[in-house]
């Protein structure tokens, strides 16, 4: 199947109350479902919440990862016929790590570890992601991972884009003073790596914090597919084709006026973005 119905859920989460986030989810899980999407986005920490205060604070509200969020949700995959990203925080060993972890009928396929931090609310105290980027085949749409402030990077786009992805999905935090990024940051995503995008907002209010929504899903040239624009509760449903997504070469004019996103680049001249910060 190449054609899919994904779902991005824009809600509030309860802070350091995994319980009633989780009834939340699964809730929302089950009304994606039932309105036909095969694939449900949930945004970034939606388990545990975000603003803590310290380490120490928020690893009695983290988790292993499979743990027993994920298996909760994976039963409801399995019944439901649907996968899901949720986003949590995982323990492992001393670490903590910001993931996101992506779930289907057969239980937990992949987590990703936020690899570019922010010195906000828990990434002040989490561990940067040791995993390089991958790219997951569930069953004709081929699904990448990124976390919030990931999304400001390009780069982190561009590896999932070599690597195959038709869709990247984003859970996010997104504060007052990031509507620049949901606005513009993401469309530019999609479009220059001519992919579907799906950035997956919460909303509410934590420690002062708030979270503006503005959730969105992106088609292959940047364009809104499903939007929201303030900081109500909703799901967006958007429909994607995956072999939309693997056809980088765009013909406006035959023979006059073609682009091949992937052809056209230029490996050979970009060594200085793999330079280190000290070189």
């Amino acid at each position: 199947m190449t054609r899919w119905k994904i779902a991005g859920v824009q809600m509030d989460c309860a802070f350091a109350d995994r319980v009633k986030n989780l009834d939340a989810i699964r809730a929302r899980l089950r009304e994606a479902a039932g309105n036909g999407a095969r694939l449900v986005i949930f945004p970034e920490c939606a388990l545990p919440g975000y603003c803590y205060e310290s380490k120490d604070e928020a690893l009695p509200h983290a988790e292993t990862v499979p743990g027993p969020s994920t298996e909760r949700l994976a039963t409801d995959c399995r019944t439901l016929d649907v996968f899901s990203v949720v986003g949590l925080l995982e323990r492992a060993g001393d670490k903590l790590f910001n993931v996101c972890a992506l779930i289907g009928p057969s239980g937990l396929i992949a987590s990703y570890r936020k690899i570019h931090l922010p010195f906000l609310g828990v990434d002040r105290f989490t561990t940067p992601g040791d995993q390089p980027f991958a790219v997951h085949d569930i069953g004709g749409l081929k699904v990448g991972m990124n976390i919030c402030y990931d999304g400001s990077f390009p780069e982190s786009a561009r590896c999932m884009m070599l690597l195959g992805a038709d869709l990247i999905v984003l859970p996010t935090n997104w504060p007052t003073g990031a509507i620049g990024t949901a606005k513009t940051l993401i469309p530019a995503r999609a479009l220059e790596n001519h992919l579907y995008y799906a950035a997956v907002n919460r909303i509410g209010t934590e420690r002062g914090f708030r979270f503006i929504g503005m959730s969105r899903i992106l088609g292959c040239t940047g364009e809104f597919l499903a939007v929201s624009d303030d900081d109500t509760p909703t799901i967006l449903y958007a429909d994607i084709e995956a072999q939309k997504a693997r056809d980088k070469h765009l013909v406006n004019i035959p023979g006059k006026y073609e682009l091949h996103r992937l052809r056209d680049r230029r490996p050979e001249m970009y060594g200085t973005i793999a330079a280190t910060n000290e070189e």
